[in-house]
């Protein structure tokens, strides 16, 4: 979708909107509309629309009006989002290929219209290439959104916006392609593509280098599939000399379960399983584009956990780069064995002042927090609070879980330093627990599991069904409350 910004509406529009609050009508409203307004029971609630026909100017236009809330609500970004969404929602294949959004009357500042407009592009994407049979009806017309009376300062607070959208826009991409199109190596070239020219420096490790560094858990994982796995770290120096923020993604790009394979139904789905990976890929992306003046790296371990001749088995030992052992239980706990050795290295390779990572990481965690919140595991208070608060500000929210000692010792081994699998109970639990085992004690971590989070069966506030994008804006949201001053 192309944003533009215009003094004045241009000739022939025919579907102009507004954007307005609980009982504001625009001036061109008609006694008409309005009644049909009133009708349909439209008071401008975040997200309502309603449309009706007017004449201005000689001809006869569709007027939207998109509901913006209460002025005063504590959540006014989030509801000025809702109502650029539901203008896409309504009219993304409306038969329009360009929306005129008259703000003039609106009163708003640069940064609520950017969050408007954020609202009206991330909803109107959608990944259609691969559909070759849609009806005229089902296809997507709207292309073009021209900005009429935009405040003061909208071009730098659109720029932001614009940056955030690319990264979650990518983020999505990559989660919605298929395991046959987006793999290991084919990541990688995905994101050298989209990062070419930016300034950030990437760095890519293949098996055999990952082999040298002794990186038995994550290659153990990706054993079994003719797919090599590889580790991406995306580096951006926008800062001083300060030590800087490492996300760490899980990105197994298709998830069999190996031989301990996951039933047939629904499997399909599991694609999506390096939506970690994903999400910080997008979140680079995001600030990089928008320059962040902030110290940042990504790394994503990237493999395909497949059944084969050569795949690992239930009962198998691995070593861990920084050299513990693991018995393998259950193959299908896999995303914590790639984890374990993209943490280390991170650590490792670039001296981070704190870690968090994103992993579509247990179902677990869908039956404890259902498709709300992410769960948040932490070791430090401080950086946990700065995630929840960073997610209540964008939306993409979580909930802090616990940790301890009664819990790791669920994860013991008889035969190895501990086994990637606990008992029955408290999955999402053990998992963190594995994770923080390859942490350093002094370095702050935060663990975030966005199983429940990375992919939507139905619509949400600024998606479709599909891929959400989930975590881009959360890192985004952290670096610039703590990192950039």
């Amino acid at each position: 979708m192309h944003i533009q910004f215009s003094q004045s509406r241009p000739q022939g529009a025919r579907l102009i909107a507004h954007v307005v609050d609980q009982g504001k009508f625009p001036s061109a409203t008609t006694a008409a509309m309005r009644a049909g307004a009133e009708g349909a029971r439209f008071k401008g609630n975040a997200g309502q629309t309603f449309d009706g026909f007017v004449e201005m100017g000689g001809e006869v236009v569709r007027l939207a009006l998109a509901g913006a809330g209460d002025k005063n609500d504590e959540e006014r970004l989030a509801n000025l989002e809702k109502a650029g969404a539901a203008l896409a929602g309504k009219y993304q294949s409306s038969g329009d290929e360009d929306l005129v959004l008259e703000l003039s009357e609106s009163g708003l500042s640069a940064k609520e219209a950017a969050a408007v407009l954020l609202g009206l592009r991330l909803r109107n994407w959608r990944y259609d290439i691969y559909r070759t049979k849609l009806k005229d009806e089902q296809k997507i017309t709207l292309k073009t959104v021209t900005v009429v009376g935009a405040p003061d300062g909208i071009d730098a607070a659109w720029a932001n916006a614009a940056a955030l959208a690319e990264g979650v826009e990518f983020t999505r991409e990559l989660v919605t392609e298929p395991a046959n199109i987006i793999y290991p190596e084919s990541f990688v070239e995905r994101c050298k593509q989209r990062f070419e020219g930016t300034g950030a420096e990437l760095v890519v490790l293949d098996e055999e280098e990952m082999t040298k560094l002794g990186m038995g858990s994550l290659l153990g994982v990706g054993q079994g599939s003719t797919r090599e796995s590889r580790i991406l770290a995306i580096r951006w120096n926008g800062g001083g000399s300060e030590a800087p923020t490492a996300f760490v993604g899980k990105g197994v790009t298709f998830d069999t379960g190996g031989i301990s394979i996951k039933p047939g139904p629904g499997m399909e789905d599991m694609k999506w399983d390096m939506g970690g990976a994903g999400a910080v890929a997008g979140g680079m992306l995001a600030l990089v584009k928008r320059k962040a003046k902030a110290n940042v790296v990504g790394v994503m371990g990237l493999v395909e956990n497949m059944p084969d001749g050569n795949a690992q088995r239930p009962g198998d030992v691995v070593t861990s780069m920084n050299g513990q052992t693991i018995e393998i239980l259950n193959t299908d706990a896999e995303g914590r064995l790639v984890l374990a050795d993209a943490l280390h290295w991170t650590q490792e390779e670039f001296q981070p002042s704190r870690v968090i990572d994103f992993a579509t990481l247990t179902g677990a965690i869908i039956i404890s927090l259902g498709h709300e919140y992410a769960g948040l595991f932490s070791n430090d208070d401080e950086l946990s609070k700065q995630l929840s608060d960073a997610g209540e500000t964008v939306g993409d929210k979580v909930w802090r879980m616990p940790l301890g000692k009664a819990y790791d010792k669920l994860i013991d081994s008889p035969i190895a330093d501990m086994k990637n699998i606990g008992g029955k109970g408290a999955g999402s639990i053990t998992a963190a627990q594995f994770l923080q085992r390859f942490i350093a004690d002094d370095t702050p971590w935060a663990h975030i599991d966005i199983a429940g989070m990375a992919w939507s069966d139905k619509p949400g506030r600024t998606w479709g069904k599909g891929a959400t994008g989930f975590g881009v804006r959360l890192i985004d949201q952290l670096i610039a409350d703590t990192a950039e001053g």
